[in-house]
């Protein structure tokens, strides 16, 4: 994947995501991030969404009073954004390549969305960033699939996902490379144009890193305090090796 990569392929499927995935999500996650993160915050805190897709989290944390933006790589994932959360601010921009100043009290990403990040040096990439732009003491939330998960697709592909609507239809088919570490998801959609049914397929690439991988390149780019919890906010098991949120904090006078 290279730096300049914009993830076109999201754009087809961003009416599908802002109907089932982006809801979905942030139904799942916002209990996790009012546990961990928002309850610790100023009542006026300053909070970016990384990978913020169609803008659903954006305007939950909007509607509690915080100062929200949302950046995402997707032209048309930040049209619904806009639709969705019309008073935030929405950059386009790669999460690797974002540059922002000291601004935010708190940055979160909560829909796997780094998963997409193909090699540790990318994740470090972002990683840098989001602790240029966070205050001093700021934390930086995020979820990740892990190994294991990844693992119990195996290597032939298997349906794992799917809706059936009125005017679209999709399907999510997902496999494991273990000697690359990257799972192939593969999407069909089929969606009426004018009466007429149009088939588009999408292809993206997800990598899938241990427990350890993550905290070292957090540690490495500075954060401090890094805690790994799982699904539900609560301190991750040592066995635990499917998902995970993590949490670092940057340094006073980092």
């Amino acid at each position: 994947m290279s730096p300049t990569t914009t993830y076109a392929n999201y754009n087809p499927f961003a009416r599908m995501y802002n109907e089932y995935w982006g809801p979905k999500s942030c139904k799942n996650k916002l209990p996790v991030l009012e546990k961990l993160v928002l309850h610790h915050l100023p009542k006026d805190a300053s909070i970016l969404d990384l990978c913020c897709g169609t803008g659903q989290l954006v305007q939950q944390l909007l509607s509690r009073g915080y100062q929200v933006t949302g950046l995402d790589t997707s032209e048309e994932m930040l049209h619904y954004a806009h639709q969705n959360a019309p008073d935030a601010k929405f950059i386009l921009e790669d999460a690797r390549l974002f540059q922002q100043p000291l601004t935010y009290h708190a940055v979160v990403s909560t829909s796997v969305g780094l998963n997409h990040m193909m090699s540790l040096e990318e994740l470090k990439s972002v990683f840098k960033n989001v602790y240029a732009a966070l205050l001093d003491n700021g934390c930086f939330l995020f979820d990740l699939n892990l190994e294991g998960k990844f693992q119990s697709y195996g290597t032939e592909s298997v349906l794992t996902e799917g809706d059936v609507q009125d005017e679209y239809a999709w399907a999510c088919r997902e496999s494991y490379i273990p000697e690359e570490k990257i799972s192939p998801i593969a999407i069909t959609i089929f969606h009426l144009v004018e009466a007429n049914w149009q088939r588009s397929d999408i292809t993206w690439l997800l990598k899938a890193y241990s427990k350890s991988e993550i905290q070292s390149a957090l540690e490495a780019v500075g954060f401090s305090e890094v805690i790994i919890y799982d699904r539900d906010g609560n301190l991750a098991t040592a066995s635990s090796n499917s998902y995970a949120f993590f949490m670092g904090r940057k340094r006073l006078n980092g």
